[in-house]
């Protein structure tokens, strides 16, 4: 049994129906998919990403792989540059593909960039088998992993500091670092920058053509081709009898399903568990794209839109001054998106986890800063505060979306030493709250069935 349709619950379930075990998933939800959904928000004919947009990670996933989620209609699109992060010079610096093209666009800083990330680009097909693992487990390529280690303990801003000379490659990587929600002078605030730069570089940041509800639709239709089942609308209350239980929930929905069952130290570790920053996240309906000031942007299916480097740390330090986004416009590139000649755009910022406070106009100066006119542009707006997406999908605690806060402790334990496993016979976490944490690649999923199914 799995508690939970999102990618971790639906990997889950596959990799149990593919050992030949009879596999019922519960979610309480009238739609599947947790984080990886779409829905037409705003108008008719416009196609939103409820939560999440962009999926490197999910592309390369040791657990996706092995599913045949492109006979069940997932196809990946990949926009012609990754990453893109204007400034107020009017001159936006773009991520590419190509490590070379990215180094040229850097000016004094390309060759630090290249000596930085061609090393990892390169090796990332190997490496992502570990980065997507828990640290408990022996790596597969210890010394690969040892190098990118001591370059990833370090605070974002200063490995930016130290390795970049300009303001264009430090702004760029802080982008990257703030995927992190963590303050860009903690430790560890460097290894998501370090990863997704990777990934960006080696295999790109695509979006699933027709939106992230693909990426539901095509699991889905995996785990029924092995027989599995899947009851939307039915949540749980308390733990059923089962040989195997699943649970895609955070330390808090599972501590109200598994109530007295639970030893009282592994409730109270569980209810020391911290959640991090929630997110204001808001989508478009557009008349035309939006007017980027550097027309480069259209090229990039994400835009990073908050400044400088220390812009950016100023925000997720302590949310003040204006607010660091990052923005998707899918539609650029995958038409089924909207209407023709019309377009979608999503964005979000990191904000106080459970946040009442409306970051609506924020949110669309700091997105006119560099596209002056884009609100003229506007269709309709849907606005999704921290309460809204947590009453959409309860593992979303205070508009958390990574399942719990990224510190030292959290980022290699989580939710306690034990990871996957509970005290309990037979039941095992397999959220984003258990390694390797949040992002849609199912791994949290894969790595807590495996464990099961040794027993």
């Amino acid at each position: 049994m799995v508690i939970g349709s999102g990618p971790n619950g639906l990997t889950a379930a596959i990799m149990l129906a593919r050992a030949g075990c009879r596999v019922t998933v519960f979610e309480a939800s009238t739609h599947i998919g947790g984080g990886a959904r779409s829905a037409e928000l705003t108008l008719p004919g416009f196609v939103h990403d409820i939560c999440s947009a962009v999926y490197p990670m999910a592309q390369d996933s040791p657990a996706f792989e092995q599913f045949p989620l492109a006979a069940h209609g997932l196809e990946w699109v990949h926009p012609e540059a990754p990453l893109a992060h204007p400034l107020d010079d009017g001159r936006a610096v773009l991520l590419e593909r190509s490590l070379d093209a990215t180094a040229a666009s850097l000016e004094r800083d390309g060759n630090a960039w290249r000596s930085l990330f061609g090393p990892l680009a390169a090796r990332w097909p190997r490496l992502r088998h570990d980065v997507l693992s828990p640290v408990t487990r022996m790596p597969r390529h210890p010394w690969l992993m040892a190098q990118l280690g001591l370059l990833g303990i370090r605070s974002a801003r200063g490995l930016a500091e130290g390795r970049f000379r300009g303001p264009r490659a430090r702004a760029l990587f802080a982008g990257l670092a703030a995927h992190s929600v963590m303050p860009l002078d903690a430790p560890l605030s460097s290894a998501i920058a370090l990863i997704l730069g990777a990934i960006g570089h080696a295999g790109g940041w695509p979006v699933a053509r027709g939106g992230a509800q693909r990426i539901t639709d095509a699991l889905a239709a995996t785990l029924r081709s092995l027989g599995g089942e899947i009851c939307a609308g039915s949540p749980v209350t308390a733990l059923p009898e089962a040989e195997i239980v699943m649970c895609d929930v955070t330390p808090r929905q599972f501590l109200a399903i598994a109530g007295d069952r639970l030893p009282p130290s592994f409730r109270r570790s569980l209810e020391r568990y911290r959640y991090g920053p929630g997110v204001f996240k808001m989508d478009w309906a557009l008349d035309a794209a939006i007017p980027w000031r550097d027309p480069r942007c259209a090229r990039a299916g994400t835009v990073h839109v908050g400044g400088t480097l220390d812009e950016i740390a100023q925000w997720e330090a302590n949310f003040t001054g204006r607010p660091f986004l990052i923005l998707v416009q899918p539609s650029l590139f995958d038409a089924s998106r909207a209407p023709a000649g019309k377009h979608t755009a999503w964005a979000y910022c990191h904000v106080p986890n459970g946040s009442t406070a409306d970051y609506g106009d924020a949110i669309e100066q700091q997105i006119e800063r560099f596209a002056p006119g884009f609100r003229s542009r506007i269709l309709a707006r849907c606005i999704s505060s921290p309460a809204r997406l947590e009453s959409y999908n309860a593992n979303l605690v205070g508009g958390d979306v990574a399942g719990g806060a990224l510190d030292l402790r959290q980022f290699f334990f989580r939710p306690t030493r034990r990871l996957y496993r509970t005290p309990l016979a037979g039941v095992y976490l397999c959220s984003a709250s258990t390694p390797p944490s949040g992002g849609v690649h199912g791994m949290c999923g894969y790595h807590a069935s495996r464990m099961a199914l040794r027993g």
